[in-house]
């Protein structure tokens, strides 16, 4: 099976650009899945119910989210009767959404998605290490589950590296969001996990972490309230990640990052 991931979408640019250009990544690099990170598309912050149906159409399977689920309201009415928009599966019992959802390819194939947040320098939530082994007890991969992915939304490093080797030979690809900055270190690790620490952003990377620079600095230079954070609005770059899968195993067999667009060096998957 072969996954697409991509980073967190910030903002009108960022899905503008997922939106055009998935339905030609789709064809070129023949994927069979294809997940984002959504949730700072609505303007920088949460996911509206209307851009997660335009991500759907333009190709995408499955939607992710993380510590901005609820900034938009309307979304909460919406994402019980909506299985392709996950939230964290670590909220806590009760809340709307489900944090996991598996696929099922027109081939008949199979593959788990799932949705946690860190707890490091997050939002006090349950254990993520927890609620992915309660997830995992009801599939098996290669056997009930052709692939599975999991998007370990979290600020700490450590905790995502944890999560990868916790997970290794458990999942296919163990990949982070949060700090929209798309790291060097991907690799498939002992058991046949591919890990990478974050997947990047799409959105404007001449910004801070695709929001506009001269508000954004203000906040660490002033120390003080000011102007409200507003997506930054130039050429966008897409970041992510292609997980070749052995549908035997469910293991990853190869892995390569994908940028295009914007200011990011490009780079796609030569197999």
């Amino acid at each position: 099976m072969r996954i697409l991931f991509l980073g967190d979408i910030v903002g009108r640019v960022g899905r503008e650009a997922v939106i055009s250009r998935l339905p030609t990544l789709r064809r070129d690099l023949a994927l069979d899945l294809v997940v984002v990170n959504g949730e700072n598309a609505s303007h920088g912050f949460g996911l509206s119910p209307a851009i997660g149906r335009d991500l759907i159409e333009a190709g995408a399977d499955v939607i992710t989210l993380g510590n901005h689920s609820w900034d938009r309201r309307d979304l909460i009415g919406h994402i019980d009767s909506e299985p392709r928009i996950i939230r964290p599966a670590n909220y806590p019992p009760g809340t709307p959404g489900q944090g996991s959802v598996v696929v099922e390819l027109v081939d008949g194939r199979k593959a788990l998605v799932v949705s946690v947040m860190g707890r490091q320098f997050m939002d006090a939530m349950d254990d993520p290490f927890r609620s992915v082994t309660e997830i995992l007890s009801r599939h098996r991969l290669g056997v009930t589950m052709h692939a599975a992915v999991v998007d370990v939304h979290a600020e700490a490093t450590s905790e995502k590296w944890a999560m990868g080797h916790f997970l290794d030979g458990r999942v296919s690809l163990v990949i982070g969001t949060h700090t929209h900055t798309p790291t060097a270190d991907h690799r498939i690790l002992s058991g046949g996990t591919a890990f990478q620490t974050d997947a990047g952003m799409c959105g404007d990377y001449d910004s801070v972490i695709g929001m506009g620079k001269d508000a954004a600095i203000a906040r660490f230079v002033r120390k003080m309230p000011g102007d409200r954070l507003q997506p930054a609005e130039g050429d966008a770059s897409i970041a992510g990640m292609v997980v070749e899968t052995d549908d035997a195993t469910g293991l990853a067999r190869r892995m390569a990052p994908v940028r295009q667009g914007g200011h990011l060096a490009p780079t796609l998957p030569d197999f």
